[in-house]
């Protein structure tokens, strides 16, 4: 009787916790059939038409997906585009000098022609979306291979993407939801000419760098803006200087009005990756162990890192996208402990999973079909634990090590040679040359030594000697495991680490470098590395993780099923998806309470001259004590950053936050730190999003930029005044 009443238990809280207003990654396309109602309850004032549409242009017409890794938003007819300043970072960054130092001062283009073209960098809109999977699995039988499966995957959306009907400048992409149970086909369009127009300087759009970076109270305007041209059919064209402005079939109205507590709030965009269906194994691995393996190795990297930027203002600019990158998720990482901790995120997924099992027993199909799913994961994850690790271990310690970065683009092209002969290397030269180049343009030998240094004891020590190369451990016990010294004998004993030269000879005669760097020591012990880690870790944890994911497949399969009560979302994957929520203040921990909103005042709080963290640019702290805040303040205060309850993950860094009628009111740029953990276990309590208020924004363009120009094209409006 006591298990049955704690199977109850756990049920109500179970069903308590599945459903949570503000959870969920929707796709766009089946709001109207699973969303529409509940967002409409809570303040929405316009339809699931009016968000997605392939018939008129809607509102996912103004939303585009900025270099793959972001989102971005179209807010003007001339296709301005809104997206973050650490989204922007490297277009930025790239065209910096210590003369020209654009993190520093920021960047305004006054008209088109001061616009600056970005090599690589891209936007994509979704034109349409597709449920594919009777056509994707259709061939695929039960009880084959993981292997076999993909194959016959893989095999059908070639099909598909050959077959469908679609215009010639646009692309197909399919990609997998709910582990691989069900396919969606997108129609894109990508633009690969984008301009920088704006960006301001780092001290505002990135105010507060590393300290308040995941944190609240928030004050940075993270926001830059660049533009997307095309050629004059207003189809996706290369640069040409010949290229226009590209005319958007929809760009988002600006909201003047701000938001208060409780209003409505939806962010469109492309978050990146969650787990929020795993079992509770799972779940105790990544915060028990492979989170902090990863969180020391980057303290370690990152704390090198810090001493040089902070010694030299040439490594600063080199290194200040590096380091973020770094950075931001090691602190990521602590966040999602921490709010796991904090909620018992880890005892609501042992209970879901409690009440799963109890449900599959209870029910003799349901037991035939899944009653072993979850004690197999759990074996499965179990002997997973300690090739995980290693797997984490090689990609923060040798994929950190940028050395080794360059040596691998060096062998790339002698296996182009190799398995493709003459022609296979010549295509592969100019797309190593350019990797190459990026590489030394942020390269500090001295740094990459002393990152080497720090991250390789780690690596050793760590590990069971068994899945390290014998190789490695002769150099370390020559060094005496002085970790300084194998730094020292291993950038002694190589070239790779003089960009001038190593480029010079690539492009003299690379016929000659290639065959010098089959014997260059340093590419020597990286091969060895590489090798054991294939031999010992790689072969061994790709089987099990092929293994895991069809387990995990029946497990989502299943759970969908047998909580028949809940309306599941598919887990991110960097497809265009809408969350929707409020704007709302949190309680992180007992006797702290924050407010939903920030001001300028704030700013100032914080302000500490010539800080490289809190400094700001003389001209903001005039307009402060000058209280000039144009059209943009409310009443006589500067709103600044604003949090909700939207459900967002990385990938949704530049996604619009939208209010109740469609008008843009922030930017979405971070998410508080206790909330970090919503990958995992979306908890309404302390997650919270963090957003730009788009008058900040504004007041930033127009006030301290001077950019007007920017302002006049864009549609502003006042929707709180027609209620």
């Amino acid at each position: 009787m006591k298990i049955l009443k704690g199977i109850k238990l756990f049920a109500l809280l179970l069903c308590t916790h599945l459903s949570f207003a503000d959870e969920g990654m929707w796709l766009p396309q089946l709001l109207g059939q699973l969303n529409e109602k509940q967002m409409m309850q809570m303040g929405m004032k316009i339809s699931a038409a009016d968000i997605y549409s392939i018939n008129k242009g809607s509102l996912k017409d103004a939303i585009v997906s900025f270099g793959g890794f972001c989102t971005g938003e179209v807010i003007s007819d001339k296709s301005l585009i809104l997206t973050n300043h650490h989204c922007g970072f490297d277009a930025i960054q790239d065209h910096s000098t210590v003369e020209r130092n654009y993190l520093r001062d920021g960047f305004w283009a006054r008209n088109h022609g001061e616009e600056i073209p970005n090599q690589g960098l891209f936007v994509t809109f979704i034109v349409s979306i597709h449920d594919v999977t009777s056509q994707v699995l259709k061939t695929v039988a039960t009880g084959i291979s993981e292997m076999e499966r993909q194959s016959a995957v893989d095999k059908n959306i070639a099909v598909l993407r050959q077959n469908f009907k679609r215009e010639a400048h646009q692309d197909i992409l399919v990609r997998p939801f709910f582990e691989g149970n069900q396919y969606f086909l997108f129609v894109t369009e990508t633009f690969r000419d984008v301009r920088l127009v704006g960006a301001p300087p780092s001290s505002i759009g990135n105010f507060g760098k590393d300290t308040d970076n995941w944190m609240w109270p928030r004050h940075t305007g993270d926001f830059s803006l660049f533009r997307i041209y095309a050629g004059k059919d207003n189809k996706p064209a290369a640069y040409s200087t010949e290229n226009v402005p590209y005319k958007p079939k929809k760009s988002l109205s600006v909201s003047l009005d701000g938001v208060a507590e409780n209003d409505f709030t939806m962010v469109f965009g492309f978050p990146g990756r969650t787990m929020q269906y795993l079992p509770a194994v799972a779940v105790e691995q990544i915060i028990r162990l492979n989170d902090p393996v990863k969180i020391g190795i980057r303290e370690k990297a990152l704390n090198v890192i810090d001493g040089y930027m902070r010694a030299d203002e040439a490594t600063r600019i080199q290194y200040a996208s590096k380091y973020a990158s770094i950075q931001n998720a090691y602190k990521k990482w602590q966040g999602e402990i921490l709010g796991m901790e904090r909620t018992k995120g880890l005892e609501k997924k042992r209970a879901r999973d409690s009440v799963f099992q109890a449900r599959v027993n209870a029910n003799p199909a349901w037991k035939m079909k899944w009653g072993q799913v979850l004690p197999e994961l759990e074996a499965l994850y179990r002997k997973f634990a300690p090739y995980s690790l290693s797997r984490d271990y090689q990609s923060e310690v040798i994929g950190r090590v940028e050395l080794f970065s360059i040596a691998n683009q060096l062998n790339t092209l002698i296996a182009a040679r190799e398995n493709n002969g003459e022609a296979g290397f010549q295509k592969a030269l100019p797309v190593v040359k350019e990797r190459l180049n990026m590489i030394y343009k942020d390269y500090h030998p001295e740094v990459d030594k002393q990152v080497f240094a720090a991250l390789m004891e780690t690596y050793v020590n760590s590990q069971e000697k068994s899945m390290l190369a014998p190789e490695l451990m002769a150099w370390v016990d020559i060094a005496g495991m002085d970790y300084q010294k194998l730094a020292d004998r291993i950038y002694n004993s190589t070239d790779l680490d003089n960009g001038q030269l190593i480029l010079s000879q690539l492009e003299k005669d690379p016929g000659a470098l290639l065959e010098n760097h089959r014997s260059d020591k340093a590419n020597e012990l990286f091969l060895k590395i590489n090798s054991a880690y294939s031999k010992e870790v790689a072969s061994k944890l790709n089987g099990m993780q092929s293994t895991i994911n069809t387990m995990l497949r029946t497990y989502m399969q299943a759970q969908m099923e047998v909580f028949k009560e809940k309306t599941f979302y598919p887990d991110a994957n960097s497809t265009l998806r809408v969350t929707y929520g409020k704007v709302k203040g949190y309680e992180p921990r007992n006797a702290v309470q924050y407010a939903h909103t920030t001001y300028l005042e704030g700013v100032m709080e914080k302000y500490v001259p010539g800080d490289y963290e809190f400094d700001l640019p003389p001209k903001l702290v005039e307009l402060y004590n000058s209280k000039d805040y144009g059209k943009y303040g409310d009443s006589g205060k500067m709103p600044v950053c604003f949090i909700g309850t939207n459900h967002t993950t990385g990938g949704n860094s530049g996604s619009p936050a939208l209010d109740a009628h469609g008008n843009l009111v922030g930017l979405n740029f971070d998410r508080v730190w206790e909330g970090t953990m919503s990958d995992l276990n979306y908890d309404p309590s302390i997650c919270r999003n963090i957003m730009v208020d788009i008058r900040y924004i504004l007041f930033i363009v127009d006030k301290f930029a001077g950019a007007s120009n920017l302002i006049a094209e864009m549609k502003l409006v006042h929707p709180k005044s027609k209620r």
